[in-house]
């Protein structure tokens, strides 16, 4: 467990009190030595408790270091005199004018050990009020005002609020109360812990959550060695962490002495009768070496909204002064805050998760892996507090191994803009499915994004790969541009045309054609990419131009850079102020297919057809070396050939495509697509796509524009 002591420091405006060093890191734990007081001037009583002014008592006042009593302003601003280096003039006090000084937030004021009370038997200040003996040195010094305590309790509750998830906000709460409040912390929570209204089932098991304490090896120097124990008192605090000794799980018992406690809510003494019985449930066996005796332990349990989610143990050393009744409203104080706190945390991740699944679940799960073609892709959120953003990226096989890219980004970072971005992501993939242009897709989405509302914003870029052509198709709607990295290292930014954002309705959009050489990488990038606070668009560009130009650099003129790493050297361009807006990020390393594995053919549509194609098909197999696959192929070609040209009325077309598998590809001017159907014994036909679905690796029917396209895949060697 970690058991770093962390204190609250004074702000700006916070002076620190008479004899404390201002740079001692002990934070809340105060020396107790009396401050040396100039010749001929008496020590200022110290401010009373309401009800504890005594008539003729002189008003308090507190002076910092290297003060004189001055009635002058907190920030008042320094003389011409003081500014030249001379020394301060020195004002001349009035009676009655004395003001005390505001105490640092979360160090409470402590009273001047040489200090003496108003007259009428009081105890001077510093001094224990029962037994009238002062704390030993390097001891903290107890709160003695209600002043205290609620300043303690104010920046207590301000450290605990600050938490935003779980850990943060049970790490506030051991920080923030020690040492000022207790010597030592122990937290348990409920496991699991329900989140808002649910309803937990099973037995209430608390789990300890987190632990802390003052270190034992004190520096001598800094006034933290450790003292003496009386006689015949138990030593816990030898123990390196609480952790070891105090149990880790704890099943409550119903109607045992620990639910009791739990469910009367308010924190109660460790001497008290009922947590006498439930500190040895809650704590184990090891529970006596941690618990000292008398009121110097408490026990606080921690209630949400609607159910008790855990308890807080609270404890002080032996050699301390003990905790008092009012001490029983600051740990009531903590523990609500901390509970609530709690509560909102456990809410806030469930948040968080919902929002991650449906981000995920927005975004392609794996990548394909068209031929002539490899992918890599990154997605980044913006920050933790926007873990949903509108951005998207697609990779989506089309007929005839072509490949369509998609990357977009939706205005906002909700569930909405995510909501709004799958929308649109299906929609696209739908449109790619009937392999329309890309411009046209681009057409469907701006109506689609009008028909979810009046201010469904987004841009997009819709690219197709042919890696037989090798032509890339590009479509742009008011996204950044995409860069093209050459296999010798020189990378450039293509010119397409801007276009206007999804959404807007009524215009046009334009589709560009380039050629897309093997080797080289095609980068598709959101605009969280390039711009932020701390540069514009084209500056970013820019830098990833330089970027992607560096990087090539690296692996030589005649080997690309793996796309793995070249999208993480890609990331590492942006900086601390960078990350304003989710980023997604797509790669395309452009392999293509030779012309030399490719054979393409036209076919009338008569009854020769078939023989014709099996008669191609043959040897072209002869030609690549792949007479194992001739037989196969010849029966499959035949049935689906047949199939296209028995409904054919224009050309059908052949096309064989060798690479790491064989694909047979059939495209003929009928829409409809072929459906797989058992064959009753009495049908003549009917039987040709069983035998395709049998012997192929893969197969299936794409509907185009211009009709269909009917595919299947074997593998190169049937061993």
């Amino acid at each position: 467990m970690d058991s770093t002591r962390v204190t609250e420091h004074p702000t700006s405006y916070e002076r620190p009190q008479p004899g404390v060093d201002p740079a001692d890191p002990r934070g809340a734990l105060l020396r107790t030595s009396t401050p040396a007081h100039p010749p001929g001037t008496a020590a200022l009583p110290a401010q009373a408790r309401g009800g504890d002014h005594q008539p003729g008592a002189a008003a308090p006042c507190a002076q910092g270091p290297g003060s004189d009593g001055g009635t002058g302003p907190e920030h008042s601003q320094p003389t011409a005199a003081e500014a030249m280096g001379a020394p301060p003039a020195r004002a001349k006090p009035s009676e009655g004018d004395h003001r005390p000084r505001p105490a640092p937030e979360g160090i409470p004021a402590q009273p001047d050990a040489a200090q003496a009370r108003p007259p009428g038997g009081a105890v001077p200040a510093g001094q224990e009020r029962r037994t009238g003996q002062g704390p030993a040195p390097g001891q903290p010094t107890p709160m003695r005002r209600d002043g205290d305590r609620l300043r303690f309790v104010g920046a207590a509750t301000r450290r605990i609020a600050r938490g935003l998830d779980l850990d943060e906000i049970v790490m506030g709460l051991c920080r923030a109360t020690v040492p000022t409040f207790s010597d030592a912390i122990l937290v348990y929570l409920r496991d699991p812990l329900p989140v808002g209204d649910e309803r937990p089932t099973g037995p209430l098991v608390l789990r300890l959550r987190r632990t802390d304490r003052i270190p034992v090896d004190r520096d001598t120097d800094a006034g933290f060695a450790p003292l003496p124990q009386p006689a015949g008192q138990p030593e816990p605090w030898e123990l390196a962490e609480l952790s070891s000794v105090a149990a880790e799980l704890c099943e409550v018992r119903g109607g045992g002495a620990l639910a009791e406690v739990l469910r009367g809510v308010r924190p109660v003494f460790a001497d008290a009768p009922a947590a006498r019985a439930a500190l040895p449930e809650l704590l184990g066996a090891g529970g006596d070496l941690v618990v000292p005796s008398g009121q110097r332990a408490i026990l606080a349990p921690l209630r949400g909204r609607r159910r008790v989610i855990g308890a807080a143990v609270f404890l002080r050393r032996p050699e301390r002064i003990a905790f008092e009744a009012d001490d029983l409203l600051v740990a009531a104080q903590l523990a609500t805050h901390s509970a609530l706190g709690i509560d909102k945390a456990v809410l806030y991740d469930r948040e968080a998760y919902i929002a991650d699944e449906l981000q995920r679940t927005m975004l392609p799960e794996t990548l394909p892996r068209p031929t002539g073609v490899r992918l890599a892709s990154r997605y980044l959120p913006a920050a933790e507090t926007a873990r949903v953003g509108g951005d998207w990226y697609d990779a989506i096989p089309l007929p005839g191994s072509r490949v369509a890219l998609v990357v977009g980004d939706v205005m906002g970072h909700s569930m909405t803009s995510a909501a709004i971005m799958g929308q649109l992501r299906t929609t696209a993939q739908t449109l790619a499915g009937l392999d329309l242009p890309p411009q046209e897709v681009l057409h469907h989405l701006d109506e689609q994004a009008q028909r979810l509302g009046t201010d469904r914003m987004a841009t997009c870029l819709y690219a197709v790969y042919d890696p037989v052509a090798h032509r890339i198709t590009i479509a742009n709607a008011g996204h950044p541009p995409p860069v093209l990295l050459h296999l010798g290292g020189r990378a450039e930014v293509l010119r397409v045309p801007p276009g206007a954002p999804i959404g807007v309705g009524g215009v046009d959009f334009e589709a560009v054609e380039l050629d897309a050489p093997a080797g080289a990488t095609l980068l598709l990038y959101t605009d969280g990419l390039v711009e932020s606070r701390l540069r514009d668009v084209w500056t970013g560009i820019e830098q990833l131009r330089e970027k992607l130009a560096a990087t090539a650099q690296l692996t030589g003129p005649d080997h690309p850079p793996p796309l793995e790493a070249l999208c993480d050297e890609v990331l590492d361009m942006l900086g601390p102020g960078d990350r304003d807006d989710d980023i997604a990020l797509l790669a395309a390393r452009f392999d293509g297919i030779a012309p030399s594995d490719v054979a393409y053919w036209f076919l009338e549509p008569e009854d020769a057809a078939p023989g014709k194609a099996r008669r191609l098909a043959r040897r072209a197999l002869a030609r690549w070396g792949l007479e194992d696959l001739t037989d196969s192929v010849e029966l499959l070609v035949s049935e689906v050939v047949t199939n296209a040209v028995r409904y054919a009325s224009r050309p059908v077309t052949l096309r064989l495509l060798r690479t790491d598998v064989l694909r047979c590809e059939v495209g003929d001017d009928v829409p409809q697509l072929p459906r797989l159907r058992q064959a009753r014994a009495t049908d003549e036909g009917g039987r040709g796509l069983y035998l395709v679905n049998r012997l192929a690796r893969r197969w299936g029917a794409t509907r185009l524009s211009t009709g269909k396209v009917v595919w299947f895949e074997l593998n190169r060697s049937l061993h």
